[in-house]
Parts: structure tokens; sequence; C-alpha cells
């Protein structure tokens, strides 16, 4: 007999069908019995005539369930399992960390990311990471549509990607290697190629973070593109971008409970330096501080009506050494980084794209060329204007949740402190 989902059974009234899920509640009474069968697609009812027939197992039992649909406006959907046959596809389960059939999940952070492989399965769970599926939907939408192409980069590297970051080393065959940061050096490599190009992959940091915003591991949502006259180009790319995840994300908000911001047509742009203002701080400084990050956020609410800022000219020396100086104004760059809810959401710019300026930035900041050979060779056989963004889709599903952590929206968080699950 083909499995039906729950969601199916109102369309199989008098039918004999089975279903399959996990034992999610049972309700034991003197003279009959529920269990409410939980499946990817929702609840089902069914109705047991002896309670004994479900005292050998605990909720969350893999079960399968053969029986009668019967309209009953009472049960979830309308309808409910009669005259059932109810089959283990498993061992019983008899003890859980939490009980899953609660509204709420009533465990600490430690305790939800200790046993999350059972924890992720709650209702209030769930949506959180359709919902960074829907954001990774949105954003290949987007890009899709404006002819970019999507590539898969190594993440064993041969030297860092992003200078003044830690790495991760990592043995390769008796030689000494890295996990990557990023897939900088190889996106800025396609774009010799297709010109546009995006990945989805992990990225690793092992800079000893330990707040509430920080991974040692996360997905990074990278992009690069070719022909372009200036960082500007690259922030409204951005824009469409950040726009086509935020209405993707829509159906999965909608079960969280959570408002999306509006993205505008134009985000509202300020430089560093002005930035620096806004937020009170010493004009000396090299970057925003968390507290200034969210002055300028305010500043934006309050003059633009934006939940997004762009912060544009970064100090370049302040920067990853392959960012474009901005000509004429030393010592600012075409970097910028966008805001969302007073959290830097993406960091960005043009990039450097001749041979000789490569030379001349490695010298002035003191690095040796040999650990970036490979990658500078690439910009000896023709590579256009260019830039680029990535976007950390955890830090992204956080801001727009309203999460407290990180941690809350990652599947299996590495950090400091955590290795497993």
């Amino acid at each position: 007999m083909k499995r039906v989902l729950s969601s199916e059974l109102a369309a199989h009234v008098g039918e004999r069908v089975q279903i399959a899920g996990w034992a999610h509640r049972r309700r034991l009474l003197k003279t009959v019995a529920f269990l409410i069968v939980r499946d990817r697609a929702g609840l089902a009812q069914v109705v047991v005539p002896s309670a004994a027939e479900l005292e050998g197992f605990g909720e969350e039992t893999v079960v399968s369930v053969t029986g009668t649909v019967t309209a009953n406006p009472q049960a979830p959907g309308g309808v409910e399992l009669t005259s059932p046959v109810v089959e283990l596809l498993g061992e019983p389960v008899r003890e859980l960390p939490v009980e899953l059939h609660r509204p709420e999940l009533s465990a600490t952070l430690p305790t939800l990311l200790d046993h999350a492989f059972v924890t992720l399965r709650h209702s209030t769970r769930k949506p959180v990471f359709e919902l960074s599926a829907a954001a990774i939907r949105g954003f290949r939408a987007v890009l899709d549509a404006q002819g970019f192409t999507e590539v898969c980069t190594p993440k064993i590297v041969e030297a860092a990607t992003e200078s003044g970051a830690s790495v991760f080393g990592v043995d390769y065959f008796g030689r000494k290697a890295y996990l990557a940061q990023s897939p900088q050096f190889y996106k800025q490599a396609m774009v010799g190629v297709f010109e546009r190009v995006y990945e989805i992959g992990p990225v690793f940091r092992a800079e000893p973070h330990d707040t509430s915003r920080h991974l040692a591991e996360y997905v990074s949502l990278d992009v690069e593109l070719g022909f372009i006259e200036n960082h500007h180009d690259v922030m409204r790319v951005l824009r469409d971008v950040v726009a086509g995840m935020v209405a993707e994300t829509a159906p999965a908000a909608a079960k969280l409970g959570i408002e999306l911001p509006a993205v505008p047509a134009e985000i509202p742009v300020v430089h560093f330096a002005e930035a620096l203002k806004i937020a009170g701080a010493d004009p000396a400084e090299k970057d925003l501080a968390p507290a200034d990050e969210r002055a300028v956020a305010e500043w934006a609410r309050a003059e633009h009506g934006s939940e997004f800022v762009y912060v544009e000219g970064y100090p370049t020396l302040e920067r990853a050494f392959y960012t474009h100086p901005e000509p004429g104004h030393a010592p600012y760059s075409r970097g910028f980084d966008l805001l969302f809810r007073g959290l830097e959401l993406v960091s960005g710019a043009q990039r450097l794209h001749r041979y000789t300026d490569y030379v001349a930035t490695l010298a002035e900041r003191g690095l040796p060329i040999g650990p970036y050979e490979s990658y500078l060779d690439v910009f000896r056989h023709g590579v256009p204007p260019h830039g680029g963004f990535a976007i950390g889709l955890e830090r992204f599903v956080m801001q727009l949740i309203g999460a407290g952590n990180i941690r809350e929206v990652t599947l299996f968080p590495r950090d400091l402190h955590r290795l497993t699950p």
C-alpha cells in the first residue's frame, strides 16, 4: 500500500490508507486511546480501541499505521484514522531528552545543541532551517536570473585566503595545507572564465571568538562579478540578492510569526568617515565597533526608514590585501559593509585586478609573494575589473528572525568549545 502524507488524508475519506512517521503524542484513556503521528507534512490522529496497543513504545518511535480515513472536525485536518493496525518500524523509544509534543521547548541552548538530532524535530526549530533553505533558494534564483554561474571550489588550500585571519592547518599527505577561509582566490579566477560566479559552501575561521555572533565554520554565500565600473555595481547586485532572499523566506517566516523587513529600492550609503561621526567615535578609528554599527543603523532607520545601510570607504590597510583603494582618496578603499539591524551582515569590495598592483600591495604590507604566487599568476593572463561580496547564511538568518545567538540558527555549530554532535 502506498504511503499517504498527513496533509493528503482529507482526499481519502472512506478509504483504507497507510501513513508513517513518528509517534508524536499518545493519549491513553480507559476506553480508547489516541495516537498522533507526525510526518514531514504535519500531524494525523489515529483512534486506537485499546490503550494496551500503545503501551509498548514511547513518543518519537517510528511507526506505520494502516487505517480507514474517517471525517472528524475535531481532529487535525478534519480527519482521523480508525480501525488501525500499528506497526513499529524501528526499536521502541523509551526516553527523550526533551518533550517534543509541547508547544515550546523549555530547554537551555546547550541542551538544544547537545541533543540536536532530537530537538531539531520540534515545531519551533524546524521552520528556522526551512527559512535557511528558502534564503538559499532566493540567493540562487536572483543570481541565476542575472547570468551568474554557480561554481564549487576546493576547501583545502595551500595558503591563507584572508590576511590577518587565523586558519586551520591540516596535514595534506605530509604537506602543510589549510581549510579555506573563503573561496576568494578561486571566485576571482573564475571571473576570468564566466564573468559572473557564485558559490554556496562552508568556510572555516580559526579565530578564537567566543561571542553570540561568531562561528568557526559557517555557510558562506559568495558572489563575484566582472566588468564593473566600481564597487557600487557590486552593491546594486547585493541589494537585489538580499531582496530576493527576504522574499523567498516569507512562508517560513509566517510559521515563525516574524515580520520581514522591507528592502528599499536604494539602500542608503554612508562613507566610513561619516559613519564614525554619526557614532561619535574617534575619527582615527580604523573599523566600526559593534556599538558604532548599532548607532549607524539607528541613523539609517531615523533618516531613511531603512533597516539596511551600506558603509563604504573603509581604510584600505584594514581590509584584505586584494581590496581596491579609492583613487585620489587615500587612505580609503572601495570596500563596503552592509549593516542590517545594527550588525554587519555582508562585506564586499572592488578587487585589484592587475598583477603589478598585487605585487605592490603585498610589498607594502610586508607579505611575501611566494605563498600567493599561484593566485597572482591569474592576473598575468587578463582579469577584468571586478568585485564581489560574501553573506554569512547563519548571521543573515539570526538577524532576520531576531535570534539572540547564532548557534540557535546553526544545525550543528562549531566554535571554541563544540565539536559534537
